[in-house]
């Protein structure tokens, strides 16, 4: 299982880089799309939705189920990525470049809350069993 250590986790599988102008983008991990198997559709927020932290705010949708996404931490959605409006399939085929949105946070420092690779890694392996 793929866990890059420079981005940062969820418990309800997103993963997070913080970019270098403050901004954060948004994406499913590799074990939840495994877990879902062949994407289908990915619906992804509007631009300038205000979002809450922990708030459902897209849904991707597989051959096997669908799952919503929650917003990691509050902030304003500044970006959609819309090639996986005709091609969801992208997130299957690196979920660390399959992004669904960027957002500038409401407060940087509620980025120290995620989980580092490690502790994801942790959430996972307790799942497993």
């Amino acid at each position: 299982m793929s866990i890059p250590d420079n981005l940062k986790y969820t418990k309800s599988h997103e993963w997070v880089r913080l970019e270098d102008d403050g901004t954060a983008t948004v994406g499913i991990t590799q074990h939840a799309q495994e877990l879902l198997g062949d994407m289908v559709f990915a619906e992804t927020p509007s631009i300038g939705r205000k979002l809450k932290k922990g708030e459902e705010c897209a849904v991707v949708e597989s051959v096997k189920a669908a799952a919503d996404v929650y917003a990691p931490v509050a902030g304003e959605v500044i970006a959609v990525n819309t090639e996986l409006e005709s091609a969801p399939e992208k997130i299957n085929q690196d979920a660390y470049s399959g992004w669904l949105f960027k957002l500038k946070p409401d407060n940087a420092d509620e980025c120290s809350t995620l989980l580092d690779a490690a502790g994801y890694k942790n959430i996972c392996e307790s799942e497993d069993h």
